[in-house]
């Protein structure tokens, strides 16, 4: 009864549908708390997320031999969570998400053989987190916008692939230790205390596709080594105090040179799963890339810091770049001519640094460009035109250089000021990306169909098995 604009409490009348395996009464304005006759229910599945609930978790919940998926997230519980959640062995996608949850996280959660997929994020949580056992299964794990602190934890699974720990309180250097977690695809950390340098260790996380540290004290120069993450499409390292120049090893990048390919993979768990949106800085505003089609984007932040020196030529290598950013730094030097090789890119911003000569007429062949930002350099001469060029008609991106032209900021130009013509070659088949709708989260639901079913699918009681329900979302 997902979506059907149900008022009021949980209504009492399902407690007497006694072979009702899985409860799906999300999206609706229920209120009131958790039915203790529900705890004691003992369901396949419970999905209650998107309501008004209120009120704490009754400690039978977690004893019940059947739960495999709990999902309350989006709603307005409160308090500490029962001592006994590690009884629910049963457990496999338990997602908490945006409530009112206080308190330290009991140990004893660690206890969950089966879990695979933990949701604790946006809530109030503190203290440290529970140390997981390295052979345990579980491999998706959010615990951001919280209040843990102390030093960032490495005591997770082996098996884990998503570690989402940003704006928490953790603080000192990056472990060197989190090389262990070698199946690693998604390191987020942004907005917390870290400090030191970016250790070359992390080169070692051969599959980490996103590594986001934005906001935090990172110190020193960018390691070469970080060229061998040849997975790495997403690097946010945005805000922070790093400094010397932009290792020319960045261009080296695979995953930011091809285009990916998405595909569907539909209709395979009994629940699609959704982390939260993963926020960058797109077009000069904050914006949430969707779980739904991450795979889709690209992208290099490396504003706000120190960074010195002239941009690296190989930079315009990485044609899969959706986004380069590299504002606020002390950059000098020219915008290289090779940058009308990155063939994907929508937003380029080297505004607040110390560029100085000409705009690449190579730009003009950028046909996905729409956001071009260069104000607060010492640029000169004619703006480009042709193609996308002919549509960066904002005064604001170009404000505050030396001696900018045309028509775009509708400033004539000089005759010595106009570059001479540029023979452009035949450009290189290039394809738009496609699959807005297919990506990360159906990507991970495979992949928690996978090590989930396959691992110990058989061992689970047969009126819990995921094949005899309807597909369902939380």
């Amino acid at each position: 009864m997902r979506s059907c604009r149900l008022e009021g409490r949980i209504p009492d009348w399902i407690s007497t549908q006694k072979t009702l395996n899985l409860l799906d009464l999300s999206e609706n304005m229920l209120q009131g708390p958790f039915p203790q006759w529900l705890a004691e229910i003992d369901l396949g599945a419970i999905v209650l997320s998107d309501n008004k609930l209120t009120g704490s978790l009754p400690p039978r919940l977690f004893e019940s031999l059947s739960l495999s998926v709990l999902a309350l997230s989006r709603n307005n519980f409160s308090g500490e969570l029962p001592e006994n959640i590690g009884n629910a062995n049963s457990i496999i996608i338990l997602m908490l998400s945006s409530n009112n949850f206080s308190g330290q996280i009991p140990a004893s959660i660690s206890e969950i053989y089966r879990l695979i997929l933990l949701d604790f994020s946006g809530n109030r949580f503190s203290g440290k987190i529970p140390i997981f056992k390295p052979d345990a299964l579980l491999a998706f794990i959010d615990f951001s916008s919280n209040e843990f602190s102390g030093d960032v934890p490495v005591s997770f699974s082996e098996e884990t692939m998503i570690l989402s720990l940003g704006n928490n309180k953790f603080s000192g250097i990056l472990p060197k230790n989190l090389t262990n977690l070698s199946k690693l695809q998604h390191l987020d950390l942004h907005d917390n205390n870290i400090t030191g340098n970016l250790p070359s260790s992390l080169s070692q996380i051969s599959n980490l596709q996103v590594l986001n540290l934005r906001n935090n004290s990172l110190e020193g120069s960018i390691p070469d080594t970080i060229s061998n993450l040849t997975s790495l499409r997403i690097l946010d390292l945005s805000n922070n105090n790093l400094n010397g120049e932009i290792t020319v090893k960045l261009g080296n990048l695979l995953g930011m040179i091809e285009t990916p390919n998405t595909f569907a993979l539909t209709d395979l768990f009994i629940i699609p799963i959704e982390f939260k949106d993963l926020v960058v800085n797109w077009k000069n505003a904050k914006r949430g890339l969707s779980s739904h089609s991450l795979d889709i984007y690209s992208l290099l932040d490396l504003s706000e810091n120190q960074l010195s020196g002239k941009i690296p030529s190989s930079l315009g290598h990485l044609k899969g770049l959706k986004i380069l950013n590299i504002s606020y730094n002390h950059i000098s030097g020219k915008i290289p001519e090779t940058f009308g090789g990155l063939k994907s890119v929508e937003s380029l911003d080297l505004s607040h640094n110390r560029l100085s000569g000409t705009i690449p007429e190579t730009l003009s062949k950028l046909q996905e460009l729409s956001t071009l930002d260069v104000s607060n350099n010492k640029l000169e001469g004619k703006i480009p035109v042709g193609g996308q060029m002919d549509t960066m008609n904002d005064p604001s991106y170009f404000a505050n250089n030396s001696g900018l032209c045309g028509v775009q900021i509708m400033v004539a130009c000089s005759p010595e000021q106009s570059p001479p013509p540029v023979e452009t070659p035949e450009e290189e088949a290039w394809f738009s990306w496609a699959g807005m709708g297919f990506g990360y989260a159906v990507g991970l639901l495979a992949t928690v169909l996978v090590i989930g079913f396959t691992r110990f699918g058989e061992r689970l009681p047969p009126r819990n098995r995921p094949g005899r329900h309807r597909r369902r979302r939380v």
